[in-house]
This record gives structure tokens, C-alpha cells and sequence, in this order.
């Protein structure tokens, strides 16, 4: 795995798991953050959106990065437009590193 490829996975791997946490504070289940989930797993899998594959990431194990991003789409719009724009950042400074190296050749 690339470096751009790590960074990815662990801002993803952090959205998630604040996702997750969202579902239950103070010992209460938040009910609007349950159905929110619902709603984005039912949507990532039934168009088979997933992120990872979007960003050459492959699991291994088949569906488990439309899981994932299932979780990311219960966020909503602006966590992913903002989600997509710490990654084109990422993915800007992949590109001009490997612009780096053809240079050396």
C-alpha cells in the first residue's frame, strides 16, 4: 500500500469509528444516529458504493468497504464533501511526489 493509500485508510478508519461512537451517548441509544446508519449501509449497499474502491484500495473480504462507506453516507453530504476534500489533498501531494521521481530519472 502506498502512503496516500495509509493516510486514506486512517482518516477513514477515524470517521468511522467517530461515526460509531455517535450511536450511543451517556449510556442512551440515539436512535435518529441508528436510522441514519440503516439508511446509509441499505444505500452503499444496494448501488454498491464503496470508497476503498474508488481510491484503488481492494479488501479482501468481500463488501466490507460498502460497509464502511454505508457508515461514512449516514454522516451526510458534508461530512463527505469534506471527507473527499482532505483526500484530493492527499492525493495532490501523491502526484506531485511521483512528479518528483520521474523528475530524478
Amino acid at each position: 500500500m502506498q502512503v496516500f493509500g495509509l493516510l486514506a485508510v486512517a482518516v477513514v478508519a477515524e470517521s468511522i469509528w467517530e461515526t460509531i461512537k455517535m450511536m450511543g451517548r451517556n449510556g442512551q441509544l440515539n436512535w435518529d444516529r441508528i436510522g441514519a446508519l440503516m439508511v446509509g449501509l441499505l444505500i452503499a449497499l444496494g448501488t454498491g458504493a464503496d470508497i476503498f474502491q474508488v481510491l484503488d484500495i481492494p479488501f479482501r473480504i468481500p463488501y466490507i468497504g460498502m460497509v464502511l462507506t454505508g457508515l461514512m453516507i449516514s454522516r451526510g453530504a458534508n461530512f463527505i464533501h469534506d471527507l473527499f476534500i482532505a483526500l484530493k489533498i492527499g492525493n495532490e501531494f501523491k502526484a506531485a511526489q511521483k512528479a518528483k521521481i520521474e523528475e530524478r530519472k
